[in-house]
């Protein structure tokens, strides 16, 4: 039986067969991500070019490849070049990612940090899933305020980058952890509800919410539970 969704003002007819298949494939897309992120960020870290992308060079660099990707990602969402277009952002958010890594790395209990975002990441994202299954509600509504909180944590970062807190960056921190597992609850239960029917878009979404919830814990667990030999 198929249901009616309404999805940005225009309606659209979308099956449980659709929505489970669309679903699937982000799952799948979504781990195979993983490999050219930790490619990435073991390039990164084994090269130096993490260090080297630091201060402004850093941010232009980043902003850059960041928005080119996603603008190339949403001009061939619907080819097959879509996905290994997807597959390079998430190397080069990899790359982005070896500075903080390498930095974790100079711990003593470095690789057991890594690990430890790692797991706690994955736990989080397999919690909010798993909720969003047996949520009947809808919860598109959460998308605006979610939108403002994620404006609000941007200006929040740009100002503790000039006051640089470290009391700042930890509650930027929780704050972000807290914002981006409410968005993999938000993007994944749009898929099971038929809002979202492109899983290049979808993997997007979902990639970018774990990868920000990585980086968050992983930094909190730098400053709270570093070990220097």
């Amino acid at each position: 039986m198929s249901d009616l969704y309404t999805l940005n003002g225009s309606y659209t007819l979308t099956s449980a067969a659709q929505r489970n298949r669309v679903l699937r494939n982000t799952y799948w897309l979504l781990a195979m991500s993983l490999v050219p992120t930790v490619l990435g960020a073991w390039v990164g870290v084994a090269t130096g070019i993490g260090n080297a992308m630091s201060g402004v060079m850093g941010l232009v660099v980043f902003l850059a490849g960041a928005f080119g990707f996603l603008y190339a990602i949403e001009r061939t969402k619907n080819s097959a070049a879509g996905i290994p277009v997807l597959l390079g952002f998430t190397f080069f958010m990899g790359l982005m990612l070896s500075r903080l890594i390498g930095f974790v790395l100079g711990f003593s209990n470095g690789f057991e940090l890594v690990f430890t975002a790692f797991l706690g990441t994955a736990g989080v994202f397999v919690a909010m899933a798993s909720l969003a299954t047996v949520i009947k509600r809808d919860l598109s509504g959460m998308g605006k305020w979610l939108f403002v909180g994620t404006v609000m944590l941007i200006i929040g970062g740009l100002i503790n980058a000039f006051v640089a807190s470290s009391t700042g960056m930890v509650v930027m921190s929780m704050i972000a952890i807290g914002i981006f597992s409410a968005y993999m609850l938000y993007d994944v239960k749009r898929i099971i509800d038929g809002g979202e029917t492109n899983y290049i878009t979808a993997t997007l979404a979902l990639y970018l919410d774990i990868i920000n919830v990585f980086q968050n814990l992983l930094a909190l667990l730098g400053i709270f539970g570093g070990e220097r030999d």
